[in-house]
């Protein structure tokens, strides 16, 4: 005699499993850094893995390859570059920069990076135009 086997219930299981991943899923919660970037006419069309950030109260953030932002003090940022200018055959590294910040924090992060021999791209947002038709008012007699 032949025993049967029902995938109903394994199917059950599965469904459960996928409905339970489904919801705590969002319950992750993204770890964004809000930086207001200043506008720029030009753009380059280089994108380097390794990114700097420094928000509004002067805090240095790095991430290498859309991996977590990991927080930095000035003095280790130095040795952060040079292992990644080891790792990364583009030794380059984007600077996204709140405009907020004084230009003194975005300087030291550049000598951090002249420190490292890394090239060094300043990351902007595009202008927006907003040059509007000005309403050309006619003159009556």
């Amino acid at each position: 005699m032949l025993a049967t086997f029902s995938m109903a219930s394994m199917t059950d299981v599965i469904f459960l499993l996928l409905v339970f991943f489904m919801v705590t899923s969002t319950f992750v919660f993204p770890t964004a850094l809000e930086i207001k970037l200043p506008e720029s006419s030009e753009q380059t069309p280089l994108k380097p893995a390794t990114r700097v950030y420094v928000d509004a109260d002067g805090s240095y953030y790095v991430s290498y390859d859309q991996g977590e932002l990991q927080p930095v003090e000035a003095d280790q940022l130095i040795d952060y570059l040079s292992i990644i200018n080891a790792q990364d055959s583009a030794a380059a590294f984007a600077v996204y920069a709140d405009e907020a910040v004084p230009y003194g924090k975005v300087v030291e992060v550049l000598n951090a990076g002249a420190g490292a021999s890394l090239k060094m791209v300043l990351a902007t947002k595009p202008m927006t135009t907003t040059s509007e038709p000005q309403p050309i008012n006619d003159l009556q007699d």
